[in-house]
This record gives structure tokens, C-alpha cells and sequence, in this order.
């Protein structure tokens, strides 16, 4: 193999900057010469592709987002659209792919992969969702920025007897709010994992308030499950707190990645090249128990979301 090439799609995450980083100057070192794919899928249809060398990828491994940018492309379902893309691939001579993404995104190299495109997946998602790996790329960065966000919450809470409701992302996989609720101490966690009861809500806040005699409460859940500024009015009535809400939105995509995320995107570069060199295809890395591993696609794709359920009781003693 002589000529490999890499692009990230679906939405960004820091840490992918090292991880694209990674591919390069892991590739170039073995001799390999590495393409950068704009775009996405979308740019692999519409041949956004030119070659990069060590300096392109200078210095990007502090900064958060994509370097080769991302898009979403429904229509690379369609076969006439996956061929265009291979065309595309033969054009340049590039042999095998990194793609770096979430679920979406390995079923897009799946696919060429069943269509005979070398192709290897690395896990980028600030959600935590892809069940085939413990950690995904961004997630820790994610998850410190809203840990920031919600201690500052707290400050100003504790000082107007206020209930804060803090959404975050994650509308398929609660990590961000049940490590962002255990780390910050908040009183309150709700995920679709631990379903939503408006009134139990209410009741545990009053009685947080009443037989606790705290000044103040944190509530943190995971978007698309109820709407917070309803739920922070409802408080103000139904509770001795005053209560608000704020929505962290895409701010937790953004920013410089951490150190575990720039390592952990550092590795799986690298594994990625490995795999592709040693003629392996259809796989996607991972880390399980602290080792970083490879994965066949359609396993990884088939593997059950993790149950919290240990962490949701460990939350539940301590509150």
C-alpha cells in the first residue's frame, strides 16, 4: 500500500486534529504518502482530496474541531453515489482509508469496504454513543467543558437559594450527564436511561430543600427529554427554589482538547495506519480496558449500548 487517505465526518469533536495529525505523520514515516479528504463523504464525492505532508498538520494537534472539515451526506446510501466516490479514490491512487467518525460514519466505510475499499474506522463522538469502544474522541474534552460550565452554575446558585437545570448533549447516550453529575456532585441526573417523571422531580427537589436544607441544587439532563425551561418554571412554583435553566448547546464541541483525548487520538491514528498496512480492512479501533484494540465493523456496529446502571446507584448513595 502507497497511498492512503483520511477524513473525518459527522459532527466534530475535539481531539480529531491529533488523530488526523497522527495518520499523517504515522503514514509518511512508513513511507506511505497521505491524502486528506474535505468534507467528509460528501467530499470524497465531490473530489475535495489533495496530498499532505508533515507540515500541513503542524500544530494541530492542540487545536479543537477539523482541519479537513466534516459534512453530512444521506445519499451516500446510494450505490451510484459510493461508486462515484471510488472513482474518485482510483483517481488518486489511494488505497485504503481512515474514516474517522460515530455510528454513521462506519456504516459509510462499511460500505465500501463490501464495495473493496480498504477502510478502517476510528471513534470520534463527544456523546461517548459507540458502544464497540469504553472511550470515543472528544468525549473526555466534552465533558470537562461541561464540568467548567457547571461548577461556575453552582457558584452563583448556591448564592440565590436557585435550582440550576443544565442541559447537555447526548440525546442517545447519558454519559455526559451521569459523569458530568458524579464529578460536579449534582443532586439530580436524568438520562433516557433513568427516564423522566415530572413530579418525581419536583418531590426530590423539595425534599433536597427541606430535609437537607440546601441553598441550592443542580439538576443535569440529557437533552431531547423535556424542555428545561419548562421544567425550571415548574420548579419556581412547585419548590422553594428559584429555578433556571441553561442550555450548554455546541459549546461542548468546541475548545482546545485534553491531554487523555489527544493521546487517545495520537494512538488510534496510529493503529489505524498499522491495520491498513498489514492489509486488514473493515475494522474499526477501540479501547477496551485501557488496551486499544481493532474490531470488525459489523460487530462493533451490532454491540449494545453500556448500561450505567452502576454509576446511576453510586450517584444515588452520595447525593
Amino acid at each position: 500500500m502507497k497511498r492512503i487517505g483520511i477524513l473525518t465526518s459527522g459532527g466534530d469533536a475535539p481531539g480529531m486534529n491529533a488523530a488526523i495529525r497522527s495518520v499523517v505523520r504515522s503514514g509518511l514515516s512508513q513511507g506511505i504518502e497521505v491524502f486528506g479528504i474535505y468534507d467528509g463523504y460528501q467530499g470524497l464525492v465531490e473530489d475535495k482530496i489533495r496530498q499532505l505532508d508533515r507540515g500541513d498538520v503542524s500544530d494541530i494537534i492542540i487545536q479543537g474541531g477539523t482541519v479537513l472539515g466534516s459534512a453530512r451526506l444521506e445519499e451516500f446510501k446510494l450505490l451510484e453515489i459510493r461508486q462515484k466516490a471510488i472513482e474518485n479514490l482510483k483517481k488518486h491512487e489511494i488505497e485504503g482509508l481512515v474514516v474517522i467518525g460515530g455510528d454513521g460514519s462506519y456504516r459509510g466505510a462499511l460500505a465500501l469496504h463490501e464495495m473493496g475499499v480498504p477502510c478502517i474506522g476510528v471513534p470520534a463522538t463527544i456523546d461517548n454513543d459507540i458502544a464497540s469502544t469504553e472511550y470515543s474522541i472528544g468525549f473526555d474534552t466534552a465533558l470537562n467543558t461541561v464540568i467548567d460550565n457547571v461548577d461556575k452554575l453552582r457558584d452563583t446558585s448556591s448564592s440565590h437559594h436557585r435550582c440550576s437545570v443544565i442541559e447537555v448533549m447526548g440525546n442517545r447516550c447519558g454519559d455526559l450527564a451521569i459523569y458530568a453529575g458524579i464529578t460536579t456532585g449534582a443532586e439530580l441526573i436524568i438520562t433516557k436511561e433513568t427516564g423522566y417523571d415530572e413530579m418525581e422531580v419536583l418531590e426530590r427537589l423539595q425534599h433536597i430543600e427541606e430535609s437537607k436544607k440546601k441553598r441550592h441544587a443542580m439538576v443535569i439532563i440529557s437533552e431531547k427529554i423535556t424542555d428545561v425551561e419548562l421544567l425550571a418554571e415548574k420548579i419556581s412554583r412547585h419548590t422553594n427554589f428559584s429555578g433556571r435553566s441553561t442550555v450548554l448547546g455546541h459549546i461542548q464541541r468546541g475548545g482546545s482538547p485534553t491531554a487523555r483525548d489527544r493521546i487517545l487520538a495520537t494512538q488510534f491514528g496510529d493503529r489505524a495506519v498499522q491495520l491498513l498496512l498489514n492489509d486488514v480492512s473493515g475494522q474499526c479501533v477501540a479501547v477496551n480496558h485501557g488496551e486499544i484494540v481493532s474490531i470488525d465493523l459489523p460487530e462493533a456496529l451490532k454491540i449494545p449500548r453500556r448500561s450505567r446502571k452502576d454509576l446511576f446507584e453510586l450517584h444515588e448513595r452520595l447525593v
